[in-house]
């Protein structure tokens, strides 16, 4: 439609509270005109190099589900890589397999994606693609961020606001969803704008 937003959000897929803002970011689609455009970045490629180890991932296991999500989004685009993402979480709530392998390729197939594609987890076949998606939602940013990266484009084709985050413990629901997308793209697209920061994070509140 002529007046719909475009969201892209970069996210990477084992970040709890990125699921909490991918969550929010759904809710306020019902009441802003707004499409979601899922693009993958990586916690495992951000901190590639440090000495210190931010996500406690010593064994890599990082780079399994983010690889994974780069050949969704290469191979079946950007709205296969949301139902990836949307099985993933729910494969999690239930108790789902962590095999590196046999679950993911349980999710996939509960995604409506080939199973196949579980196999990419432990191999860079795609860490090129990975790589590039990252730097593309990096660069909107920079700095010292994390995921998720939101960009937000007007009707018009204008790239209206770039921001991190919103990093958020509870899912906003109905207008308060709303409210949170006006704020977000009002404050991030203000010229000159470049950090806010609120109280440290909480615990996260409810499913995510």
């Amino acid at each position: 439609m002529a007046d719909t937003w475009t969201a892209d959000l970069w996210f990477d897929p084992s970040c709890p509270y990125t699921r909490v803002t991918a969550r929010w970011l759904m809710e306020a689609t019902q009441v802003r005109p707004i499409s979601v455009r899922w693009r993958v970045m990586s916690l495992a490629v951000l901190n590639e190099g440090r000495e210190d180890d931010p996500e406690g991932d010593p064994e890599g296991y990082l780079w399994i589900p983010a690889r994974i999500c780069a050949a969704v989004q290469v191979e079946h685009g950007h709205e296969a890589l949301g139902r990836f993402y949307d099985a993933l979480w729910a494969s999690r709530e239930s108790g789902g397999s962590y095999d590196p392998v046999a679950g993911f390729a349980e999710v996939l197939a509960h995604a409506g994606l080939p199973a196949e594609l579980a196999r990419v987890g432990t191999s860079d076949a795609y860490d090129g693609a990975l790589r590039a998606s990252h730097a593309e939602g990096y660069g909107l940013v920079g700095g010292d961020i994390g995921s998720p990266v939101l960009a937000a484009t007007a009707p018009d084709g204008r790239r209206a606001a770039a921001l991190f985050g919103p990093v958020i413990s509870q899912v906003p629901r109905g207008e308060d969803a709303g409210r949170l997308w006006d704020g977000a793209v009002l404050v991030a697209g203000t010229p000159g704008f470049h950090t806010v920061k609120g109280p440290p994070q909480a615990e996260i509140s409810g499913p995510t």
